[in-house]
């Protein structure tokens, strides 16, 4: 078990139903699964969790073509027949071609780390439930080298998912659950004030109103994340943009400035140009 409690960074706004869910993870010793909105900070959680409470930190990125036991660990046959061809001694020990993955790495970790595994939905349903037995009972055996590799300490491991596709029952009951809701605006007014701490507050002000906005209009394809707001707003910075820009009303303003940054697909922005057809056809009916 971790030695303090997780109560977010400097650099992290972490809410309290969010810090109760790491702690309680914690106490029960169970990884903690944590879905959400991408760019809500799921990823970023465990690095911060490794900040705070001063752990290292193993990262595992899952991809598509992931395999379960490329966490554990990896066989190079490949390189051992090269060396075999090359007459390299060093084909006499298997071991040398064992190459470690993240999950014996945090494993043989000298003190107790933390375990991210990201994006946990990309890889083939039967993913998660290939790992119950290693994550349960911390251990697993190499067959290759017929040995017993054991956690000395046990790792607190957060698992995320972008809600790609559903996660089995049995690796379910395994984990501690916690949905990062998106944050909401006074949330977001902090989350902001860590990354742009001398932003004047008219133009934080128009910037978030601008953002929900856009984030409420019916049948966006992709919202725009926390990440994306961020991203916004050091352009608005950049260019200088006055916030009564944001702030005007009517037809030509229905796009915001520099709307690259918060809507990334050609649908959302035709839609948005629909906005402004309907609303100049409104205006010049008046």
């Amino acid at each position: 078990m971790a030695d303090s409690r997780f109560n977010g960074t400097s650099t992290y706004v972490a809410t309290d139903d969010l810090t109760m869910a790491v702690n309680a993870a914690v106490t029960l010793e169970r990884p903690i699964l944590v879905k959400g909105e991408p760019g809500t900070g799921k990823t970023q959680l465990a690095i911060e969790v490794a900040e705070s409470l001063g752990k290292p930190l193993f990262e595992w990125h899952i991809k598509s073509t992931t395999k379960a036991q490329q966490g554990l660990f990896e066989y190079d046959a490949v390189a051992r027949l090269r060396d075999s061809q090359l007459g390299d001694d060093r084909v006499h020990d298997i071991s040398n071609y064992i190459v470690r993955g993240k999950i014996w790495e945090a494993f043989e970790s000298d003190v107790q780390p933390v375990l991210l595994i990201d994006e946990v939905d990309k890889a083939d349903i039967e993913f998660p439930n290939d790992l119950l037995q290693e994550l349960d009972r911390m251990e697993f055996y190499v067959y290759e080298t017929q040995k017993l590799i054991k956690a000395t300490h046990r790792p607190i491991i957060v698992i995320t998912s972008n809600n790609e596709k559903e996660l089995p029952d049995a690796f379910l009951r395994r984990c501690f659950f916690h949905y990062i809701k998106f944050p909401e605006q006074e949330t977001m007014e902090r989350i902001v004030d860590v990354h742009f701490p001398n932003l004047k507050k008219d133009l934080l002000s128009e910037a978030l109103n601008a953002f929900y906005k856009v984030r409420d209009v019916p049948g966006l394809k992709k919202k725009p994340s926390t990440s994306e707001l961020l991203d916004w707003i050091r352009l608005l910075l950049a260019e200088d943009i006055p916030p009564e820009v944001l702030r005007a009303e009517g037809a030509r303003k229905a796009i915001p400035p520099l709307y690259g940054a918060l809507l990334k697909n050609e649908q959302d922005v035709h839609l948005f140009e629909q906005l402004v057809f309907l609303d100049r056809r409104a205006g010049s009916s008046q």
